[in-house]
């Protein structure tokens, strides 16, 4: 990723109108580096004020800055410029269920469902649905803070980009917190977990044959995502999976999110009401 970073840096320098900035600035909001990306997608975005990724990039960039207006109102003029962006569309439900507006958030929702087949779009989709059927529910980052009513939606807030899932699972794999909708919308939590029932055991005898002290975390790859796991209390285990494109280190970045989130329901569950 550096060297992709250095070599977008230098074509930019050489055509300041280049749309390479787009991946340049992207690049760098997933290294974490927010405020160089928005400098440099706000002054893309100057060259190409009519470019629906450009308004994109700047929203998604607020997002993780927590700006959730001035990512909606990017995500808005998105949608004028390019009436069909699913990521928009997503992007702008994301904000809405942040919010509390969850009519709104399921109207942007279902619309960016009927347009394309992001599985993450599904997922939201479904709990968005959940949510409004069961309770009015605060904006998503007071679900810690003031104890939200159900654990499915302890991540949701920490769930940004495409594919992205956490789960929180007990020693034998039940299901704690989290949840993970598949493609067709359907929830697969319990069968994710019983496929993970034990895991923590098989880690922890490994690690202790190769003599590498306790285990930490785990990252790997499969056919679909890219997959990160650490141990929590209790024997429980935090499972983070995200599209194969992620970088690493933003895969690291959501599960250490995670676990921090699922360190602090495990100290007070009653708070979020019963398990999934």
């Amino acid at each position: 990723m550096s060297d992709d970073i250095r070599r977008w840096s230098d074509e930019l320098a050489r055509d300041p109108s280049s749309l390479v900035f787009l991946q340049l600035s992207d690049a760098l909001r997933k290294q974490g580096q927010l405020e160089v990306a928005l400098k440099i997608a706000l002054r893309g975005l100057d060259r190409h004020q009519r470019s629906a990724d450009a308004h994109d990039l700047v929203a998604r960039i607020a997002v993780d800055r927590r700006d959730f207006d001035r990512a909606y109102s990017e995500w808005e003029t998105v949608l004028k410029i390019a009436p069909s962006h699913v990521g928009a569309m997503k992007g702008l439900g994301y904000v809405c269920f942040q919010q509390g507006r969850l009519e709104d958030a399921e109207r942007y929702l279902a619309r960016a469902a009927a347009g394309g087949s992001d599985s993450g779009v599904n997922t939201a989709l479904a709990t968005v649905r959940r949510t409004s059927g069961g309770y009015s529910l605060p904006p998503a980052e007071s679900v810690v803070r003031d104890g939200g009513n159900d654990p499915q939606y302890l991540f949701a807030d920490l769930l940004i980009d495409d594919g992205q899932t956490a789960l929180l699972l007990d020693a034998s794999g039940l299901v704690l917190a989290g949840i993970y909708v598949d493609g067709d919308g359907h929830n697969v939590s319990q069968d994710v977990g019983a496929q993970l029932s034990g895991i923590s055991d098989e880690v922890r005898r490994s690690a202790k044959h190769l003599d590498i002290g306790d285990w930490k975390s785990i990252t790997f790859e499969t056919q679909a995502a890219v997959v990160a796991m650490s141990p929590g209390s209790s024997d429980s285990l935090i499972v983070v999976a995200a599209s194969r494109a992620t970088p690493l280190g933003l895969l690291r970045r959501l599960l250490d999110r995670c676990a921090v989130r699922a360190g602090e329901w495990l100290k007070a569950p009653s708070k979020y009401g019963e398990g999934v």
